[in-house]
């Protein structure tokens, strides 16, 4: 019999366990019935010591096992064994105690399908054939080959069969999911980190190589050593561009973006305005209401972050080679069910399939500091482009 793998949390197994252990319990009380209004003719001609007998050990084994067909985990092989052993008896007895026939049903009755069920949620269809096909040559030992007989073997073992199968479905698909949750959680963490990366190590990476480049010689060697760990870094977290390749520019300094106190006015709670105005300088240009725009801490960080990774990417590809252009407007909505968040600027604007080639190239500015955030968030970010009339791009997050 295969092993049984521990539930999960929430699992289709459960039911079927509890609807199992509500059947034996039912099923028994209802061979107690049928030994009492069959009594006269077990005591007429019939051996009723026989069949009160078993019916006792039947109403015993069960009470004492009720609490084995709550989980899989208490279901073991040996309460199986058990399980099957007194169903089989109770059929081959039955013509003991009512040699005349003058009794329909065995004694156990129903009870016996019990015991293929058990084998059928435990350990699927297979076992489930195997004791469909023992309960059913008990019957046709006992009954003979009747057509009712044969209907009644024959339902039971496509019955437990199709139960089995359904339940070995019902495992494969939770395997499946579990490791689906996995994988996104993990893939989560990575974006994540990958974030952090390159808001901070990537970016002094490259500039380390850059300036290194400039300086003495005796320096030359460090930046050379840092433009390698930043080639390798990209690769690493996000399959960037292949060793040789040019890595990104380095990013500008921009100390209106710098780290602040994160949320002056509580921590649960973040003025989004506030920590949006600290971005204005004099080629950023913030508009926002008059009063607060409340939003949960940690979702008014994100979006600030995002957003300081859109001027970035303003102050990296909008300014053009006379240093003209590269100016931004910071536009704040605070909507009814929702913050809107626009930062539009002057430059060129995004060539098409400029965006994916960037991500491609490991240049994640976009594709995690921006829309990464904004996933995380349950929000949406998108772009809108004109080449010669600059880029707009539009963040929205749910209030929570």
């Amino acid at each position: 019999m295969p092993e049984q793998r521990e539930q999960p949390a929430m699992s289709v197994e459960r039911p079927l366990w509890r609807a199992l252990t509500g059947y034996r319990a039912i099923t028994t009380v209802y061979a107690v019935a049928l030994l009492v209004l069959a009594w006269g003719d077990y005591t007429d001609g019939g051996r009723p010591a026989v069949a009160a007998g078993y019916v006792a050990v039947l109403v015993g084994w069960t009470a004492l096992t009720i609490r084995r067909t709550l989980g899989a985990d208490r279901c073991t092989p040996a309460f199986l064994a058990g399980d099957l052993t007194i169903a089989v008896a109770g059929i081959l007895l039955s013509p003991i105690a009512d040699p005349a026939d003058a009794v329909t049903p065995t004694l156990p009755s129903i009870w016996v399908a019990g015991s293929v069920l058990a084998f059928a949620v435990k350990a699927g269809w297979r076992w489930a054939a195997l004791t469909s096909a023992v309960i059913g040559a008990a019957n046709l030992a006992t009954a003979g080959f009747g057509r009712a007989t044969v209907h009644n073997v024959l339902l039971v073992w496509l019955a437990s069969i199709a139960i089995g199968y359904v339940v070995e479905v019902a495992r494969a698909s939770e395997r499946t999911l579990a490791r689906a949750l996995r994988i996104e959680a993990a893939t989560r963490e990575r974006e994540r980190l990958a974030r952090d990366i390159h808001d901070g190590v990537l970016q002094v990476l490259t500039m380390v190589r850059r300036r290194a480049d400039r300086a003495d010689p005796a320096a030359a060697e460090l930046g050379r050593l840092a433009g390698e760990q930043e080639q390798a870094l990209r690769r690493l977290i996000h399959g960037g561009p292949p060793p040789g390749e040019e890595p990104l520019p380095a990013p500008r300094a921009a100390p209106e973006a710098a780290p602040g106190p994160p949320h002056p006015e509580g921590a649960g709670e973040a003025d989004l305005r506030a920590l949006l105005a600290r971005r204005a300088s004099d080629r950023v240009t913030f508009s926002a209401p008059a009063g607060r725009v409340p939003l949960p801490a940690g979702a008014a960080r994100e979006l600030d972050a995002a957003v300081g990774a859109a001027l970035d990417n303003v102050r990296h590809h909008a300014a053009g080679p006379d240093g003209a252009g590269g100016r931004a407007w910071i536009l704040l909505e605070d909507e009814p069910g929702e913050v809107v968040v626009t930062v539009r600027d002057d430059g060129p604007g995004i060539a098409p399939g400029r965006l994916a080639a960037a991500e491609a190239e490991g240049r994640m500015g976009v594709s995690l500091s921006i829309r990464g955030r904004l996933r995380e968030l349950g929000g949406t970010a998108t772009w809108e482009s004109v080449a010669g009339q600059g880029t707009e791009v539009e963040l929205k997050v749910p209030k929570r």
